[in-house]
C-alpha cells in the first residue's frame, strides 16, 4: 500500500492554501454557500458521487459491503478577528475561530489522495462536509439527509489548542460533554427605586437564583462526576433609580451522562421557579438539552491509535472537556471516534484558545490530519 504520510506531504502547501482561502471567507452556520461550492467542485472533479443536504455535502467513492465515514465541519463564528496575518478574515464580524477551515481543508486533501488511489480501496468511503456545528446541530440535518445510511463507522478530526502541535490526541469513552441551555424571566412589579415597598423587585430574586444555581454542582452532583452550570447572561433594568418589571437569565449546563443532564435540567427549573416564588415573583423558565455527550467507541479509538502509530504519527492522550460537539449525534447511531490534532505552537505565538479573536492554527501540521484520515479510510 502507498504511504499516506508521504502522499499528504506532497500536497501540504495545497492544503494550507485551501485553509487560508476558507479562513479569509468565513460563513456562519447554514450559510456555507461559497465553502460548499468549492468543496463540491473539487469532489466532482475527482470522481465522487455527490448528494447535497442544504449547504452540506455527502460524497461517496469506492464500492464494498462496508462503509467508513469521515466528517469535517465548515461553519465559522460571529467573531471579529484580531490576528494580523495575510489570510485574515475579509468578512467583518465573522471568523474561523474554531478551526473548521482547517477541518475542511484537511478532509479535502484526504479526498484528493483517496480518489487518486481509489482502485486500492477495499470498502466504500463517505465524506461528510457538515454545516452549522456551532450551535446549529448541523449533524442532525446531515443524518436526516442520509449521511449515516449504510455506514459502519465514523471518524471526525478536530484541531486542538490544548495539545502541542502535531500530537494526535485519542481518548476512549467520554470526550466532550453534553450541552444544555436555559432561559428564564423572573417577573416582579416595577416602580421607583426610592419606594421599593410598592414594588416586587426581581433583581434580588435573580441574584439569589444565580447563587443557588452554583450550588447544584457544589452540593448535589457526585464530586467524582464532571458538571457545569453557568449563567452567561443577566439582563434587567434601564435606569439607576428604577426597579424593573423583570430580569432575564440565560446560561448553559454541561454533563457526561444523560441521567446527569436530565437531573441538571430539572433542578435548574425548580430552583429558579421556587426562588422567584420566595421573593413574591413568578418565573418563566425554559431548559433544553441541545446535544448529548460525545462518547468514543473503545474499539474504534484503539483502531485510530494503531493506525496513527503505524504511519508514524506522534500519538498522545487528550483530556476530557466540558465543551460540546454535535459529532455526538453521529456516535449515538454508529460506532466511531472523535480525534484531536494538536496545533499549539508557542514559538509561533499560536497559543490562543478556541473561539478567541486571535485563535490560529499551526498550518505545518495540517497534512498530518490528512494523512490520518487517508490511512483510516484504507485500513478500515
Amino acid at each position: 500500500m502507498f504511504d499516506p504520510l508521504k502522499e499528504a506531504e506532497k500536497i501540504k502547501e495545497e492544503i494550507i492554501e485551501w485553509r487560508r482561502d476558507f479562513h479569509m471567507h468565513p460563513e456562519l452556520g447554514f450559510e456555507e454557500e461559497r465553502t460548499s461550492r468549492i468543496v463540491e467542485e473539487h469532489l466532482r472533479e475527482w470522481g465522487y458521487r455527490i448528494k447535497r443536504v442544504g449547504t452540506g455535502i455527502i460524497a461517496d467513492i469506492g464500492e464494498g459491503e462496508r462503509t467508513i465515514a469521515l466528517r469535517a465541519d465548515m461553519d465559522a463564528l460571529p467573531i471579529q478577528e484580531e490576528n494580523d496575518v495575510p489570510y485574515k478574515s475579509k468578512i467583518p464580524g465573522k471568523m474561523h475561530a474554531c478551526g473548521h477551515d482547517a477541518h475542511t481543508a484537511m478532509l479535502l486533501g484526504a479526498a484528493k489522495i483517496i480518489a487518486e488511489h481509489s482502485d486500492e480501496l477495499k470498502n466504500r468511503v463517505r465524506l461528510i462536509f457538515q454545516p452549522a456545528e456551532e450551535g446549529g446541530n448541523g449533524a442532525l440535518k446531515m443524518i436526516e439527509g442520509g449521511a449515516l445510511e449504510g455506514v459502519n463507522a465514523i471518524f471526525g478530526l478536530h484541531v486542538w489548542a490544548e495539545l502541542d502541535s502535531g500530537v494526535v490526541g485519542i481518548r476512549e469513552g467520554p470526550f466532550l460533554a453534553g450541552v444544555g441551555r436555559f432561559l428564564a424571566r423572573i417577573i416582579g412589579k416595577g416602580g421607583h427605586g426610592a419606594a421599593p415597598q410598592y414594588t416586587i423587585d426581581p433583581i434580588p430574586a435573580a441574584a439569589d437564583a444565580i447563587l443557588a444555581l452554583q450550588r447544584i454542582v457544589a452540593r448535589e452532583v457526585d464530586p467524582l462526576e464532571s458538571a457545569v452550570v453557568t449563567v452567561g447572561r443577566v439582563q434587567g433594568g434601564t435606569a439607576f433609580n428604577v426597579i424593573p418589571e423583570f430580569v432575564e437569565l440565560e446560561g448553559t449546563f454541561r454533563f457526561f451522562t444523560n441521567e446527569l443532564g436530565e437531573f441538571l435540567k430539572s433542578r435548574i427549573v425548580e430552583i429558579i421557579e421556587n426562588t422567584a416564588k420566595a421573593h413574591r415573583c413568578r418565573a418563566e423558565v425554559e431548559a433544553d438539552i441541545l446535544g448529548p455527550p460525545t462518547i468514543n467507541n473503545g474499539e474504534m479509538a484503539k483502531f485510530v491509535r494503531r493506525v496513527a502509530e503505524d504511519i508514524g504519527l506522534n500519538v498522545g492522550e487528550v483530556r476530557k472537556t466540558l465543551g460540546g460537539e454535535d459529532f455526538a449525534f453521529y456516535l449515538q447511531k454508529v460506532p466511531g471516534a472523535f480525534i484531536a490534532l494538536g496545533i499549539r505552537n508557542e514559538e509561533k505565538g499560536i497559543v490562543y484558545p478556541h473561539h478567541h479573536p486571535k485563535f490560529d492554527v499551526d498550518e505545518d501540521v495540517l497534512h498530518l490530519g490528512t494523512a490520518l484520515e487517508v490511512a483510516l479510510a484504507f485500513r478500515f
